[in-house]
């Protein structure tokens, strides 16, 4: 097939949206049995794409098959359930439907009148969102590609309401000659914390770090002086332990002193809808600004992070443009609360994720999937190896031996493909790490995972014993 006027566009469309469905059906299916990391065989087919430019169109037929053939078995099978890997969620039934759709409808959610249902299911989810975990139902805020987008765009609305104050307009003037700001951050910061301050401008050295705990907690008895010129970063859910920053007293101090408080809640925040595990968040609602990932545990799919802000007039003023072409509304215009104008209707599939799962599916994702990292950890330790924290929600970390052993597994288990786990350091101290956020994990898929791991990991063990 290829596009041609001679041939009504909707029938050429409709037979390859049905072989598209018919290949992501397909792979989908499979997903829950097939190897996780592909082979090297799979990386090796790449290869195949390495041509010249194509003189002339190719048949869309022809583009899709080759995608298949070749790009299918070099993926790694995230949408199983036997993924334990940076944190990746999974992907909800109706996230994934409805994702079909938005590629269908290619919408623009830059503003309200290039994409009504856009800007609409924005509204919605972000006042969900808010109801979730309990944040100011007043707050503003945006759909971005990721948590650190989202720390991004918080920060520079702090800049900007923290240098207001003092008289200084940051988005007129700049930062040249402003008065300086204080940026406050935890000896465990995440590397997506550093590099939001250094795109907004306040490096990545000059920030003043706060020692943490023997589980990656900010001590907040260690906090420096606090002034009205002062951005504190805290972590809900530290993403080796899984370990939550103490924000009551830490947001006590700020707000004494008119601090603002931003809270990297990549995945942890999400903790707040579950009761069981809501004491860990206690105090994350006092904070000034919040990040968040939707890809993580609410499985929506990436890509999809989330912005709020308590104070909506520096998030506008931080982010908004103008031009004589783009007249605006009388509602929220989505562009102007996040870096992007031009981006796809992400808020779509977060809608389907959110209202497929409603309250009690999204407190049951986190508490199975925490559960689930329990049974690793008891599995683990019966085997006889060290978790080297707390497994306070859903991350687990676990030493094999000497850092070349512990290395040398986190290897083979990449290789043998029944699962997959991504390697660390903590405390000076090599280890695994498994982080269980997918709806799609079953404790089947734990116990399978937990065989592999301790048959690869003695035979490991046996291997680096001298002959």
């Amino acid at each position: 097939m290829r596009l041609s006027p001679n041939k009504s566009a909707p029938s050429q469309i409709s037979e390859l949206l049905h072989l598209a469905a018919e290949k992501a059906i397909r792979y989908v299916e499979n997903a829950f049995e097939r190897r996780v990391g592909p082979a090297l065989s799979n990386l090796a087919g790449l290869t195949g794409f390495h041509e010249p430019f194509p003189a002339d169109p190719c048949n869309p037929v022809d583009v899709l098959r080759q995608l298949d053939a070749l790009g299918s078995p070099a993926t790694v099978t995230i949408t199983g359930g036997r993924y334990f890997g940076f944190v990746n969620g999974g992907m909800v039934p109706a996230a994934l439907a409805a994702s079909w759709m938005v590629d269908a409808w290619n919408q623009n959610a830059a503003l309200r009148i290039m994409s009504p249902v856009a800007a609409e299911m924005e509204d919605v989810v972000l006042r969900w969102i808010c109801e979730a975990l309990g944040l100011p139902a007043d707050c503003e805020g945006g759909l971005v590609t990721c948590a650190t987008m989202a720390n991004f765009t918080a920060l520079v609305a702090a800049r900007h309401a923290l240098l207001k104050k003092t008289g200084w307009d940051v988005t007129e003037d700049g930062m040249f000659g402003a008065p300086p700001i204080d940026v406050v951050v935890g000896d465990e910061v995440h590397a997506s914390i550093r590099k939001a301050l250094s795109m907004a401008g306040f490096g990545k050295k000059r920030v003043i770090t706060v020692e943490a705990d023997n589980q990656g907690r900010m001590r907040p008895d260690r906090l420096p002086r606090l002034t009205g010129r002062t951005i504190i970063c805290i972590q809900a859910g530290n993403v080796n332990t899984g370990a939550f920053d103490p924000a009551e007293p830490i947001c006590s101090a700020a707000k004494e002193k008119g601090a603002w408080v931003h809270v990297d809640g990549a995945f942890g925040l999400w903790a707040r809808v579950s009761p069981k595990y809501a004491h860990l968040a206690r105090g994350f609602e006092n904070a000034d600004s919040w990040a968040t990932d939707a890809h993580k545990w609410p499985n929506a799919g990436y890509d999809c992070g989330v912005v709020l802000a308590r104070d909506g007039t520096a998030l506008r003023a931080s982010l908004g443009m103008a031009a004589a072409y783009l007249e605006p509304g009388a509602h929220r215009e989505p562009m102007h609360h996040t870096p992007e104008a031009s981006r796809r209707a992400r808020g779509i599939e977060l809608w389907a994720t959110l209202k497929s799962l409603g309250r009690t599916g999204l407190r049951d994702l986190v508490e199975r999937t925490c559960a689930h990292a329990q049974q690793f950890a008891k599995g683990l330790r019966s085997a006889g190896f060290e978790v080297l924290s707390d497994v306070v929600v859903n991350q687990v970390l676990v030493s094999f031996g000497a850092p070349e052993v512990t290395r040398e597994v986190i290897r083979r288990i990449q290789e043998d493909g029944t699962c997959w786990c991504g390697g660390t350091v903590w405390q000076g101290k090599a280890a695994m790490r498994i982080s269980v956020c997918s709806w799609a994990t079953t404790a089947a898929d734990v116990e399978r995972s937990l065989e592999a791991i301790v048959r690869i990991a003695r035979e490991s063990h046996l291997a680096s014993i001298p002959s």
